[in-house]
This record gives structure tokens, C-alpha cells and sequence, in this order.
């Protein structure tokens, strides 16, 4: 506004537009007190140590891989060789003699061929589908005139041609090798000369999910029942939608199941009312409160600790660090060690917890690390009494690995019920595996109408 136009204006008009510009000047600080804030925020973030799977839950895949420094090429050494050991029950064997003397030109006998240079050749014969033809016969009895017929064999009944042995391959190739229908179906023209077509191979899967889901329902039983329940999550896709995979494992049985919540209420109906002994999980909240005690995951508490002290705390990061090692060693220890020793280790521990809680840490870090360790200070060493509980989850996550390579691979699930049936068979090949069974051998079991669960 120019001064000529300041000095036509009247008194009012001038003290309004003073507490105008006032009122500017205000909104203008404030704004200006924000960014500043913002600008601290920022520069602050710059010095804040990035997430690696080392310091964090992040998955080995994200991680950076740096390249190897070139090292100096060492002259290399000689060792003496090793062959193959022989087989210990060979399906057949062959003698060779020589025909003639290669001096003299004469007959050799076998009598004079006393030493022996043995080796195995090993191959596959030609592998082909066995077709056996059925002929259900069938007429009118001669005295009553009643119609009469022949029964099927079992496992042979009218219907798929398919048997149980290519149900079996099938399903384990699919679920556990992550092969396509499309390239099943090359695979079985290829390897086996079986035409089998993407719809047959979709039937042999709806069909096969009857026996994995009765399976899947002991199993669930087996686990319930148990003292230690071992419990891990992680995403996956059902018809284009996001769910997730949850794992309950105990020392006898190991139970898959995908559903469209990560909520506590996934737990609850699993559980059906029991309540183990101990459960076992990291620190999310739909895995808490459903035990008598609770063991969490210390290999993430670790990591978190190891990005609290490269993020700057000196206080309590590295001292908790140094607690959870200790503890570590005990578990490995404990084994060999009496029940009153594992006690006082315990009393021990949870002590020196104590004492490092009282520590302020000095960086944003440090204090969000110790009041997550704050809530779940009576969950850190419950493994050091109870030789039972691993001090870590990793066997929860290790269950999962293949499923999470699965949902990689394959982008999820288009129907509900083969997310359904997938979960089955999951709990299947941990169960078997659980009983020294391979994965296709407690597949097969299943089929054929047994159960891993009597394997031994």
C-alpha cells in the first residue's frame, strides 16, 4: 500500500488493518516454527542408521549385497582324492574277466585274475506310467436273474484314471518345488511320457483336499494339546486380496493355516479354548495373552539392539546387548546343568535387566528400545527354567520360508480353497518332517489314508 494510500485511510480502517497484519505475522511464525521442526526432523534422519537384516526383522532379500574384494590367488594345494563309496547292496553285479593275455596272446582263466578294481555305475532306467486296464464284468445271474458285478480294486475305483503315486508327485511338485500346472504338465509328458492335462492336474488337487484336511484337523488337535506352542506369521494373496499364513508348532506337530486376518481372533478360534503351558512368538500383540507365560523371540530383540547402538546410544543398547549374549550362552549350557543352577542364572538375569531399565538412554533409539523391553521384561528368560523353550522363534520362521518362497513364486492363490488345501498339505510335510519322513513320503502317506501323526 502506498503513503498516500495510508493517509486517506481513517483511524479504524488503520487499526484494522494493523491487527491484520498481526494476525499474518502470527500464521507466518507459526508456519515458520513448523518447517524449522521439520528441517530438525529431517537432518536428524540423516545420521539415523539405515535398516539391514542385521539390525532389523528386514528379510535377508532386501539387505545390500556389496561385491567381494578381490583377494590374491593362493597356489593351490594337492589333496589326496576320494572316491565314491561303494553301494552296500548293489541290484546287480557283473564280474569281467579278461579273454586273453595281451603278452603271449593266450587264454586267460579266471583263476588267474585273483585281484579285484571294483566301481559302481549308477543310472536311471526308462521311467513309464504302469496303465493297468480294468474289466468290471457284469450280467444276470442264472438261477434268480439278479444283476451281478464285478467290485473294483482297491485304490483302482472308476473315475480319474489317476493314481494315488501321481496324486502324490503331483502335489509335491507343485506345493513344495513351486512347479506351474502349465510346466507339470511338460514335466510329466517329458520325464514320464503321461499326457495329463492343467485341468486334470486342478481335479487331482480338489479331490486330494479332502484327506490333507482331515489330516490338518488332527494335527491341529496334536498341537493344541500341547505344553509348548511355537507361533509365527506371515503374508499372502488369496484372490487378489491380502491374508496371512499363520504357523503353530510344537515338538510333535507343526499346524499351517491361512486366513485374512493377523488378529488375535485367528489364535483364539485356533486354540478352541485350551491354553498352553508357554507360547512362543515375537512382540506383536495378536500373539500375546495366550499362555501361562510367554516366550518372546530374542533374536529380534538382539537386532533391535544393534541398531539402537549404531544409532548412537551408549547407554542401555549396549548393555542389553550384552545381557541377551549371557543368556544365550546359559541356554546352550543348559542341558548340562542342574535345575537350582538354572535358577539362580534366571534370578541373575532378570537382576541385571533390572538395573539396566534404570538407565535413561540418551537417544531417540535408545528409549524406544527400552520401553518396548519395559513391556515384556517378564518374557525375556522363561527358556533359562524351562528346557523345552527355545530363547529365539527362528524354527517358526524357518516353517514358513518355504511358503513365503511360494507366494514369490506363484503370486498367491486365485481360489479359497486352494489356499485352504495349501495350509493342509503345509501341515502335513512339517508334521512328517517333524517324524523323519520326507516331504514327499508324508504326502504320500496321506493319500494312500495314513497318518504322519503314527509315523515314529
Amino acid at each position: 500500500m502506498t503513503p498516500e494510500a495510508l493517509d486517506s485511510l481513517s483511524k479504524q480502517e488503520l487499526i484494522a488493518l494493523v491487527l491484520q497484519q498481526m494476525e499474518q505475522i502470527r500464521l507466518l511464525t507459526e508456519q515458520n516454527a513448523a518447517l524449522a521442526a521439520r528441517v530438525a526432523e529431517l537432518e536428524a534422519r540423516l545420521n539415523i542408521p539405515p535398516k539391514t537384516p542385521s539390525n532389523s526383522s528386514l528379510p535377508p532379500s532386501k539387505g545390500q549385497k556389496t561385491n567381494k574384494p578381490e583377494k590374491a590367488k593362493k597356489e593351490r594345494k594337492g589333496r589326496p582324492g576320494v572316491a565314491r563309496k561303494l553301494a552296500e547292496n548293489p541290484d546287480s553285479v557283473r564280474e569281467v574277466f579278461a579273454d586273453t593275455c595281451p603278452g603271449c596272446g593266450k587264454a586267460a582263466s579266471p583263476d588267474e585274475q585273483p585281484d579285484v578294481h571294483a566301481y559302481d555305475h549308477i543310472d536311471l532306467p526308462e521311467i513309464k506310467p504302469v496303465v493297468t486296464r480294468v474289466n468290471i464284468h457284469s450280467g444276470a445271474c442264472w438261477r434268480c436273474g439278479k444283476r451281478i458285478a464285478g467290485t473294483p480294486p482297491a485304490g483302482m475305483l472308476p473315475g480319474s484314471p489317476f493314481g494315488p503315486g501321481i496324486a502324490a508327485l503331483a502335489t509335491y511338485l507343485h506345493t513344495r518345488q513351486m512347479i506351474s500346472y502349465s510346466r507339470l504338465v511338460e514335466m510329466f509328458k517329458g520325464l514320464f511320457g503321461l499326457e495329463i492335462s492343467e485341468g486334470a492336474i486342478a481335479n487331482i488337487f480338489s479331490r486330494a483336499s479332502e484327506p490333507f484336511a482331515a489330516e490338518a484337523e488332527r494335527i491341529d488337535a496334536k498341537v493344541r494339546a500341547s505344553p509348548v506352542i511355537a507361533s509365527d506369521e506371515t503374508s499372502a494373496r488369496v484372490e487378489g486380496q491380502a491374508g496371512w499364513q499363520w504357523v503353530f508348532g510344537s515338538a510333535t506337530a507343526v499346524a499351517h493355516r491361512i486366513a485374512a486376518s493377523r488378529g488375535k481372533a485367528v489364535v483364539t478360534e485356533f486354540l478352541k479354548g485350551a491354553t498352553p503351558e508357554v507360547w512362543i512368538s515375537d512382540r506383536l500383540g495378536a500373539q500375546m495373552g495366550h499362555a501361562t507365560a510367554h516366550q518372546v523371540c530374542l533374536a529380534h530383540l538382539l537386532r533391535d539392539a544393534r541398531y539402537a547402538i549404531e544409532a548412537g546410544d551408549k547407554l542401555f543398547a549396549p548393555g542389553f546387548k550384552g545381557l541377551l549374549k549371557r543368556a544365550f550362552v546359559i541356554g546352550r549350557r543348559r542341558e548340562n546343568l542342574a535345575d537350582s543352577t538354572l535358577t539362580a542364572y534366571r534370578r541373575e538375569l532378570d537382576r541385571r535387566l533390572t538395573r539396566l531399565l534404570a538407565i535413561e538412554p540418551d537417544t531417540v533409539a535408545g528409549r524406544k528400545l527400552r520401553r518396548g523391553i519395559e513391556k515384556c521384561q517378564d518374557k525375556l528368560f522363561v527358556f533359562v527354567t524351562r528346557r523345552d523353550v527355545p530363547p529365539t522363534n527362528n524354527i517358526s520362521e524357518r516353517r514358513l520360508r518355504p511358503s513365503v518362497i511360494f507366494r514369490k513364486v506363484t503370486n498367491g492363490f486365485r481360489s479359497a480353497w486352494g489356499a485352504k488345501t495349501y495350509a493342509a498339505i503345509c501341515s502335513v510335510i512339517e508334521t512328517g518332517m517333524l517324524r523323519r519322513q520326507s516331504a514327499f513320503a508324508a504326502i504320500r502317506t496321506c493319500l494312500a489314508g495314513g497318518s504322519v501323526l503314527t509315523v515314529h
